[in-house]
């Protein structure tokens, strides 16, 4: 039974990547895109035009497959990506490969490895699979949040520096965006979006709530209505800036102290359950088992 599912399970996958491959033969004018580009790129940075062309050529079947079987394009997972800091256009089918794979792969493996209860371990092991790949995503968007959000005040710091040192608005985001691309490169991706919307045309205040849309943190977003405001009234950016970045850091103190005060609570139940009988085995067990010898030997 086990190698009947084994072998039903290669031949899914066998067909699967020879379809994969059909989809992936390139035509003439895509080789010919794909030789203009390598002589474009050669003198430049051949080695991520190289990875970003691979990728284009690995999703490309992916897309041609979603739309020959009438799937359209999830704009709640494209939307999800994008705030995990994926936004390519092959991200979504690469996503959904991988969430397609992983139950096939995860079933494979149960009927190979597993020898009791084969049907049970297939089942779970289809389910936890499938959803994976959804928790992996939850989990990178609420680190990215949070990594946002310890990074803003720095970020404000040097953007009023910046500003307090001549430069216009527009050239210190710039100049910022480029500078945290190491200590906080999640910050700085979104900073030198701003500047590519800006350049595409869009307009500096949409680009600044395109940026808080992308985010979805609460300090971004207060951050991006105090800039509107300044934009609209003309007041100095500068002392709104040094404003704003010391209530973030007191918010993010309080915030601490909260945290260090819910310990206390958060420990009684570990205490209860893991720390309590061991100071009671240790301290009352010896003396009932005193007790219990001296009834004894007096009976």
């Amino acid at each position: 039974m086990n190698l009947e599912i084994a072998i039903v399970g290669a031949a899914i996958l066998v067909g699967f990547f020879a379809i994969f491959w059909w989809l992936s033969r390139s035509s003439p004018q895509s080789a010919l895109l794909s030789e203009v580009t390598s002589q474009v790129y050669q003198d430049g940075a051949p080695h991520a035009q190289a990875g970003l062309l691979n990728m284009d050529r690995l999703a490309g079947p992916l897309g041609k497959l979603r739309i020959m079987l009438g799937g359209g394009t999830n704009r709640e997972l494209a939307r999800r990506l994008m705030l995990a800091g994926y936004r390519k256009p092959y991200h979504v089918d690469l996503f959904m490969m991988i969430r397609l794979l992983l139950p096939v792969l995860g079933g494979l493996a149960v009927a190979v490895w597993v020898r009791d209860n084969i049907v049970l371990f297939f089942a779970l092991t289809i389910v936890i699979m499938y959803f994976a790949p959804e928790f992996w995503l939850g989990y990178v968007i609420k680190k990215r949040r949070e990594q946002i959000r310890l990074s803003l005040p720095d970020g404000l710091d040097l953007l009023a520096i910046c500003l307090e040192a001549g430069l216009g608005l527009d050239q210190a985001i710039v100049r910022i965006g480029r500078e945290l691309k190491l200590s906080h490169p999640e910050l700085s991706e979104e900073l030198l979006q701003i500047n590519l919307e800006q350049r595409a045309g869009n307009p500096r205040i949409g680009a600044w709530r395109n940026m808080a849309d992308r985010v979805a943190v609460e300090s971004v977003r207060s951050f991006v209505n105090m800039l509107v405001q300044t934009e609209r009234f003309g007041t100095p950016i500068s002392r709104s800036l040094g404003a704003f970045s010391e209530a973030l850091r007191t918010q993010r103190r309080q915030q601490a102290e909260e945290l260090a005060a819910k310990t206390t609570i958060k420990l009684v139940l570990p205490l209860v359950i893991f720390i309590f009988p061991c100071i009671f085995i240790v301290t009352v067990v010896p003396a009932i088992i005193t007790v219990i010898e001296s009834f004894s030997k007096n009976f």
